[in-house]
């Protein structure tokens, strides 16, 4: 089996790269696996989001941290509705149908959604420098985190718009099989390399790198102060302030954690499949499925992770719980009332010589 330019780490693989006889893609045992998988992510991760975006926006209290929170769950949403339905769609329909102008927009939007999680992330990252390493500039901290945040998302927009100029329809020659790769893109194959290894980078390790310093460097000031304090944390504000800036430090800390230990495996495979391409012939398909899944699956752990420090958001999710069951006991209700009238009704007409049932309740009447 072979991959196909539906994955992310081969999506500007060239339809030259096959080796002669060249097979046509198929949709197989394992892609059907992953399809499956795919829809119940899609549906765990724009629940869940969806009810961590209302949990935010309903907030009265205004904090810098609530918009960054706010832009991050964005970037999953906009993850989980551009990349989840185009792979499950592309791995069902094998070839591409959808024309020339989709098959660029949706590219350019795959790869701009995963850009702005991964520098939203560096944001929020650098954000918690600022907030342990210079606390007294939590003045300026509002307007530092819009600015970031602006160039965050146009330099994922950026970052990603190659994606319109570089896609484009190609059909086999003498085979009635269409896809939408970069064949033909690229006139040397180094330029190919060169790209992909310029977008490994700035999708994945530049970011990672980011977070990596900023991490260690708050480890290493709370470790300082710890050994200065004689083992107890003390911040210059009060102690309601620090443990806060704690509790979100720590669930910043889990999910930039959980973005390295979803997607390393992925993008290490990617980087061994740009310098090594023969290896797809060996490598079952399976694997490639699976770590694919295995990196959307941390679109699903945010809201969990969010959830774990956040005690506000487990009420709002216990509301909208609550309204859920309000809604669907309330239609079942309305149901039963609607038929014990009819049953009522029917038994004015007859003259009040029949008993009504309704879903399995008799309605007794006193002449």
């Amino acid at each position: 089996s072979r991959l196909r330019s539906a994955d992310v780490l081969d999506e500007n693989l060239s339809v030259s790269s096959y080796a002669e006889p060249w097979i046509e893609p198929t949709f197989t045992l394992a892609a059907k696996v992953r399809v499956i998988i795919t829809i119940c992510f899609f549906l765990i991760a724009a629940s869940s989001n969806s009810v961590v975006l209302y949990s935010i926006m309903r907030k009265r209290r205004k904090s810098h941290v609530r918009l960054l929170i706010l832009s991050f769950t964005v970037a999953d949403l906009l993850v989980t509705f551009t990349v989840m339905p185009l792979d499950a769609v592309w791995n069902v329909t094998v070839q591409w149908y959808a024309g020339d102008l989709p098959c660029k927009l949706l590219n350019f939007l795959k790869l701009f959604a995963m850009y702005s999680s991964a520098l939203v992330l560096v944001v929020i990252s650098v954000d918690r420098h600022s907030a342990i390493l210079h606390p007294f500039a939590f003045a300026n901290s509002s307007r530092r985190n819009r600015v970031m945040l602006c160039i965050a998302w146009v330099m994922s927009f950026l970052l990603a718009s190659p994606q319109l100029f570089l896609f484009h329809l190609h059909t086999v020659p003498d085979i009635n099989f269409t896809q939408c790769v970069t064949h033909g893109s690229f006139q040397e194959h180094w330029e190919e390399i060169t790209y992909n290894m310029f977008t490994f980078t700035t999708l994945y390790i530049a970011p990672l790198s980011v977070m990596i310093v900023c991490y260690i460097r708050i480890i290493w000031e709370i470790s300082k102060q710890l050994k200065i304090n004689k083992g107890e944390l003390q911040f210059n504000q009060n102690d309601h302030i620090s443990k806060a800036r704690m509790k979100t430090l720590k669930m910043t800390i889990v999910i930039v954690a959980s973005f390295i230990i979803c997607w390393t495996p992925y993008y290490l495979l990617g980087l061994w499949y740009w310098f090594q391409p023969d290896m797809i012939q060996n490598m079952p398909e399976y694997v490639n499925h699976s770590l694919f899944l295995f990196g959307l699956l941390h679109t699903c752990t945010d809201p969990v992770i969010y959830g774990l420090y956040t005690p506000s958001f487990r009420e709002d999710l216990k509301m909208c719980l609550r309204g859920i069951e309000t809604v669907i006991l309330g239609q079942e209700r309305n149901k039963l009332m609607s038929s014990s009238e009819m049953n009522i009704r029917d038994y004015i007409i007859n003259g009040g010589t029949t008993s009504a049932v309704s879903n399995g309740t008799t309605i007794h009447t006193v002449c």
